[in-house]
Parts: structure tokens; sequence; C-alpha cells
């Protein structure tokens, strides 16, 4: 099947991911790692909504389908398969149906997959070693302009 016949079916997983799957998790972000304490309550809730919000996935999911458009990988399921670790990440998975499961297995498992996640982790290691050298000169300026 062509993806040029499946372009509606395309876009939609795309702004399904998008709009739709990470948007109650950045609440979860903000008040989990964020803001812990503050909102707890919100946070707990917009994590319910994030997994009521996978059950057109889990729907399409369950005819057995290993890609989400035309039988082939594409940027729509990069877009899926992030949000679904992303969700990983803020402890969300345990409600993961078990064909989700599988997919967001299945997308991780690539050899492109392992190849973001290490240059994910060079960049944090970048910006951690980073953000210590701003910290550490706005510091000092901070104890030179107490010593004037």
């Amino acid at each position: 099947m062509c993806i040029r016949d499946r372009y509606g079916e395309y876009l939609n997983w795309i702004g399904h991911a998008d709009a739709t799957l990470t948007f109650p998790q950045t609440v979860v972000l903000r008040y989990t790692k964020q803001e812990p304490g503050r909102a707890d309550e919100a946070a707990e809730d917009y994590g319910k909504w994030y997994l009521a919000r996978l059950r057109m996935l889990d729907n399409a999911l369950a005819d057995g389908r290993k890609f989400l458009v035309a039988n082939r990988f594409t940027v729509a399921d990069i877009c899926i398969a992030y949000a679904l670790w992303l969700g990983t990440t803020l402890d969300l998975d345990a409600g993961y149906k078990p064909q989700t499961r599988a997919y967001m297995d299945r997308m991780t498992a690539r050899p492109s997959w392992a190849t973001c996640m290490e240059a994910q982790e060079e960049s944090e290691e970048k910006f951690e070693a980073t953000l210590d050298a701003y910290n550490e000169r706005k510091q000092a300026e901070r104890q030179a302009k107490a010593k004037l």
C-alpha cells in the first residue's frame, strides 16, 4: 500500500502524538519532576488522562500491525514511539495495553533508536557541564559583588 493513499491517517498519527499524547505528559512532567508536591493531584489526573488518550492507538494496534501506516516505518511511528517512551520516563507505562507495549518495544529495539539515545545521553552530559560552569560563574560573580 502506498503512503500517499494513507496520507491523512499518517498526519493524524503525527498530530495525535504531539498534541494529544504529549500534552498531558507535560503536566505530569512538570508536577512530578520539576515542581513535586505543588500539584500532585493534577499530575495524577493528567497521568490517567494520558492513558485514556491511548485508546485510539490501542485499538489500531489490536489488529496486529507492526507499523501505524501503510505497513511501513514512518515518521508517525517515530512520533508515537517517542510519546510512549516519554510515558515510561514518567512511570505511566504500567497502564499500557499489551499490544501498545509490544509496539513500543519494537520501535525502541530499532538500531536507530539506540543511536538517538546515545546522542541524547551525550547531549545531557554536555548540558550538565555547561550548566555547572554557568552556576560556578554566577556564584563567583555573587561572591565578588558581596565583597564590594
